[in-house]
């Protein structure tokens, strides 16, 4: 996917956090509250859910997104924890972009699956700057002959 040719910019974009998808999380686990009384398990079940939201939320006010002109950079309080060098990439997709909740990439060694903690519109816009526009690549043709 990615196209040495292709010019990119620059300049460092660090995506603004976006809160909706952790506190739906929350809100969700706490609205299975009230099927305590039909189901047991509901308890557990709301608390397991609202526990992951809130961790969901502790991450998406730690973790910052940062696009530099070689890499995407996942930094916690201005510290790098993990670097995506754009000429790794094979391809990149926001899943359900009416509203997305998940981001989707692939490196020559490693998938990723993030849930949409920062600004999706200005993450497709940074990716198609940077690597062009989403392609998911055809299955390899190893088995014919």
């Amino acid at each position: 996917m990615h196209n040495a040719t292709m010019s990119r910019p620059q300049d460092t974009v660090v995506l603004a956090p976006r809160f909706w998808v952790p506190l739906g999380v929350v809100l969700l686990g706490l609205g299975l509250l009230p099927l305590q009384a039909q189901w047991q398990p509901a308890l557990w079940l709301s608390l397991v859910i609202s526990l992951f939201g809130l961790f969901l939320l502790v991450q998406t006010t730690l973790l910052r997104l940062v696009f530099t002109a070689e890499a995407l950079d996942v930094q916690r309080q201005g510290t790098v924890l993990r670097r995506f060098p754009y000429s790794d990439w094979i391809s990149w997709r926001v899943f359900v972009p009416t509203v997305p909740v998940l981001f989707y990439f692939r490196e020559q060694r490693s998938i990723h699956l993030l849930p949409m903690l920062f600004d999706a519109a200005a993450l497709r816009q940074q990716l198609e700057t940077r690597l062009g526009a989403s392609v998911t690549p055809a299955p390899s043709r190893a088995d014919e002959p």
